[in-house]
């Protein structure tokens, strides 16, 4: 059951993620620089501390018990993310939502599921059970989703003119985005290890008396604000380049109406890490796995997202239909990836009945 919950919690968690950018489209006038500032602050600021205090008993007690290497690690895998969730936002301008949202985070779900079980001397569990075979099954699956939403947009690229294109997403640029879509897609992995990196904090906010749904939300105001650090020198390093710090004052421009709209879109970005939080502490012992899964559920949503928003406008019948089964399998891969860790939670509930002492030793 508690599998069948972690799914549901990262398809929520998918599903505000795939949806997020969809606010700042409504901005006018802003350069990408002021809006992904502002709408950064509240979802690696404001939102974290507020659900954290709202969650988890004695926030700033536990944060200060915690080891202070493991408050740098998740913190430095933090400013890592922060280059990713930098760089994803260009790769969504130059993509669109569907493409930018499949590349990236097709590169992201592979490392962001396989580097924590290789790192932790896994990986020879993993192809030894049933379950791990299933779980490296789905994320293989997922994996030719990704490439055949690739292959989509290649289709796209070659039979679209410059000016169909540009009228769907209006930065298109296959080149540059998939450069930067690599690069997003590699970094973004960081914060699958800052989680991991951060478990310490998770187990003494137990310890203090959080619901164990809730206790990755103290890891959440660390790794948030890694990525707060990036993305804000950058962002405040363009607004100086660009003399565009006057956005935030500029009487011509609809200043509450954007700022009202970033709110909107860092606030749904932060759901997708309250979300995979909570659905991470049900998955048990791949808990890794849900990275899969997330990101599974990110391109789903975010691509239907493109489909309704005519972002293959114009593209033929082939194109149409390689992006809609790649769409397909990236939604199977779900599944496949569900159905190993329900696997895998099976075995430790035998395990346990029939050896209560044991158990009861090495707990």
């Amino acid at each position: 059951m508690a599998i069948i919950l972690g799914v549901i919690l990262h398809a929520l968690g998918g599903f505000a993620s795939g949806s997020f950018y969809l606010p700042y489209k409504k901005i006018k006038g802003w350069s990408w620089e002021s809006y992904w500032l502002v709408g950064g602050l509240v979802s690696w600021l404001v939102a974290p501390w507020m659900l954290g205090y709202l969650t988890v008993p004695h926030l700033l007690e536990v944060l200060h018990q915690a080891p202070s290497s493991t408050i740098a690690w998740a913190y430095f895998w933090g400013i890592l993310w922060g280059t990713g969730g930098l760089t994803f936002g260009l790769a969504m301008r130059y993509l669109g939502l569907s493409l930018g949202m499949a590349v990236t985070l097709g590169l992201c779900a592979v490392f962001g599921t396989l580097v924590p079980p290789i790192y932790e001397g896994k990986m020879g569990e993993l192809m030894a059970t049933s379950s791990g075979r299933f779980i490296l099954l789905g994320l293989g699956v997922c994996v030719l989703g990704i490439l055949i939403c690739g292959r989509a947009g290649l289709l796209k690229e070659k039979t679209l003119t410059t000016a169909q294109k540009q009228a769907t997403v209006a930065e298109f640029d296959l080149r540059k985005g998939l450069m930067v879509a690599v690069f997003s897609g590699i970094m973004s992995a960081c914060f699958s290890f800052g989680l991991t990196a951060g478990q310490p904090i998770a187990k003494l906010a137990e310890a203090n008396g959080t619901n164990p749904l809730f206790v990755n939300n103290a890891i959440l105001v660390v790794i948030l604000a890694g990525g707060l650090t990036t993305n804000a020198l950058w962002c405040i390093y363009l607004n100086i380049k660009n003399k565009t710090y006057t956005d935030y004052l500029n009487p011509t421009m609809p200043a509450l109406r954007n700022v009202i709209f970033c709110a909107l879109a860092g606030t749904t970005w932060y759901f997708q890490f309250f979300f995979y939080g909570m659905g991470d502490s049900q998955m048990g012992a791949y808990r890794f796995s849900g990275w899969t899964l997330h990101m599974a559920f990110i391109i789903a949503f975010s691509s239907m997202w493109g489909l309704l928003l005519h972002e293959w406008r114009g593209a033929n019948k082939l194109t149409m239909r390689t992006v809609q089964f790649g769409i397909l399998a990236v939604v199977l891969s779900t599944v496949v990836v569900g159905y190993g860790n329900y696997l895998g939670s099976e075995k430790p509930a035998a395990a346990k009945t029939e050896q209560p002492a044991k158990t009861v030793a090495a707990e």
